[in-house]
């Protein structure tokens, strides 16, 4: 079963060169027990641009969809056997100390 880790950091989580080094380590731990997918470290929601369609018009936002103390900061995809397997890598994120990780199932369509 494919999870998405979703990562959310506590507002004073910075990513530094350790930070790195530990995620990065991490990863090739993931990596090296077949689970590791993918993953990304978002821009700040500064950057955000929201898409909206009503009408058949298209409209655009400047900033996140809506106003939240939490924001995602990256996220992390996973291949578990099942959720206490995602659980187990997730609790292992850096950013998850004084954050939240939320793991969402994907919903896999048959080809």
């Amino acid at each position: 079963m494919k999870y998405l880790c979703l990562v959310y950091p506590p507002d004073s989580f910075r990513v530094t060169s350790s930070v790195t080094r530990e995620f990065l380590s991490l990863r090739a731990t993931m990596t090296e027990a077949g689970v590791f997918l993918g993953s990304g470290q978002l821009q700040p929601v500064s950057s955000a641009t929201t898409v909206r369609v009503h009408g058949g018009e298209t409209l655009l936002t400047d900033g996140p969809f809506a106003e939240i103390k939490e924001h995602v900061g990256g996220y992390v995809l996973l291949d578990c056997a099942d959720l206490d397997e995602a659980v187990t890598w997730a609790a292992r994120l850096p950013g998850v100390e004084d954050g939240a990780v939320e793991i969402r199932p994907l919903v896999e369509y048959a080809s």
